[in-house]
């Protein structure tokens, strides 16, 4: 696995050596950040939300994001995180890597709101609490933030949760791409 563009196009990341982490695939990445380019700058907060080896945040980074914050709550894929971050030698004041499942993470207060965040749990799970959180509480999207949800193609997902509206899906083989705003 590799990332695609920017200051760290073309460097090689680690992956687990178990099958139990989906990473998605390079061509819904470039897909997701072909939409997300015009809103990265230096000024986004990025989270990357159930973030298995790193690769949406790190290609985040790459792109101009920041500060990511990546979330996993597997101590593994957080050490695997870790390990890729070192590797690319990125400043540890552009990170922070938190062990925790994405339902106690969204469920915390948190000082500062994030501009964009992506959501991908396992396709099995039960994305109505995360998103909900998501939808009511002030402090985890900023306001015109997005959120972005990788789903099963086949998976339902709500057109409105609190104060998120989905305005666009992306549909790419078995996986899905849905775009929340937040108004």
């Amino acid at each position: 696995m590799r990332v695609i563009s920017g200051l760290y196009r073309g460097r090689v990341l680690k992956s687990p050596p178990d099958n139990k982490t989906r990473p998605t695939s390079d061509r819904l990445r470039e897909t997701l950040f072909s939409v997300l380019a015009p809103q990265i700058t230096e000024e986004t907060r990025f989270l990357d939300l159930c973030a298995g080896t790193g690769a949406i945040g790190i290609e985040a980074l790459s792109r101009g994001a920041g500060f990511v914050t990546f979330v996993d709550r597997s101590k593994k894929s957080c050490a695997l995180i870790e390990e890729n971050l070192d590797k690319l030698d990125v400043p540890e004041t552009q990170t922070d890597v938190l062990n925790l499942a994405a339902e106690n993470f969204s469920g915390r207060e948190h000082k500062t709101a994030w501009d964009i965040a992506y959501f991908d749990p396992p396709y099995d799970e039960d994305y109505s609490l995360v998103l909900h959180d998501f939808g009511t509480k002030s402090d985890l999207l900023r306001e015109g933030g997005v959120l972005i949800a990788e789903h099963h193609s086949k998976k339902n997902m709500p057109e409105l949760v609190g104060t998120l509206r989905r305005w666009r899906v992306l549909k790419q083989g078995e996986s899905s791409l849905s775009f929340y705003e937040n108004s």
